[in-house]
């Protein structure tokens, strides 16, 4: 694994790059639609600057003071907590076109630690402008509401993945919720780049690590998976279907 140097620690401003959510190909992910040109020029105004962070560092910390919403615009995160033991316990991994810093708004810090899985950038939205422009423009506020309502329904689901469901599951949800992720911002819906190594995947879905490994390999076995590596290739989408709706039923 590569190592970093304390300097990657702290993302780096980029306040002379054109930042516009008008031209961005992730805006339909990010921002609300259907917004009047009008509308759409103001939250132009909304983003104050681009931050790359390399692979490996932080974007903020738990414990860091919260003043602005981060739209990832590539790349892939992972947020984190410390647990008693000095382990991190992975919360959740989020991909371009989503936003992240969610957590920071009840107490106005961070309680959690996002740090990046590979290169990426993020583009910068300080929260009071967004709490004042949403009094401004309904459907930003209305989409404030739908992202922060998509947080606690995956957190309910985290809790019923946690709770309930044997390994088989708790890997085929997993695998299917990237795919279907990743399928929506244009990428195959039946192969994908794993940003994670398998111990973070077990930390999230509360396996160890052999565990997913196994199960990786049963479901190579099984003819549902092609696994190489971090490249994985569903090859019978309707299997793994099938051990998520056992759950279910």
């Amino acid at each position: 694994m590569n190592q970093h140097s304390p300097l990657d620690k702290t993302p780096m401003d980029l306040p002379a790059m054109k930042v516009a959510c008008s031209n961005c190909n992730l805006r339909e992910l990010c921002m609300p639609v259907g917004l009047s040109p009008q509308d759409l020029a103001h939250i132009d105004t909304l983003v104050s600057t681009r931050r790359k962070v390399k692979r490996g560092a932080t974007l903020f910390r738990s414990g860091e003071a919260f003043d602005a919403l981060f739209a990832i615009r590539s790349g892939f995160f992972k947020t984190c907590l410390n647990a008693e033991d000095g382990r991190d316990q992975v919360t959740g991994f989020q991909m371009a076109g989503e936003i992240i810093g969610l957590d920071g708004i009840v107490n106005d810090r961070h309680s959690c630690d996002a740090v990046a899985l590979e290169d990426a950038e993020v583009c910068v939205m300080p929260f009071a402008r967004i709490a004042e422009m949403a009094r401004e423009i309904a459907p930003l506020q209305q989409h404030l509401h739908r992202v922060m309502s998509r947080e606690i329904v995956r957190e309910h689901g985290v809790m019923l993945l946690l709770g309930s469901m044997r390994a088989e599951e708790r890997l085929a949800v997993f695998l299917l919720n990237l795919v279907q992720r990743l399928h929506a911002r244009g990428f195959s819906s039946s192969e994908l780049v794993l940003r994670m190594t398998r111990e973070e995947i077990g930390s999230y879905l509360g396996m160890k690590l052999e565990t997913v490994s196994r199960t990786f390999s049963r479901f190579a076995d099984d003819g549902i998976l092609d696994v190489r590596q971090r490249q994985v290739r569903i090859l019978d989408l309707a299997a793994l279907q099938r051990i998520v709706n056992q759950q279910a039923g």
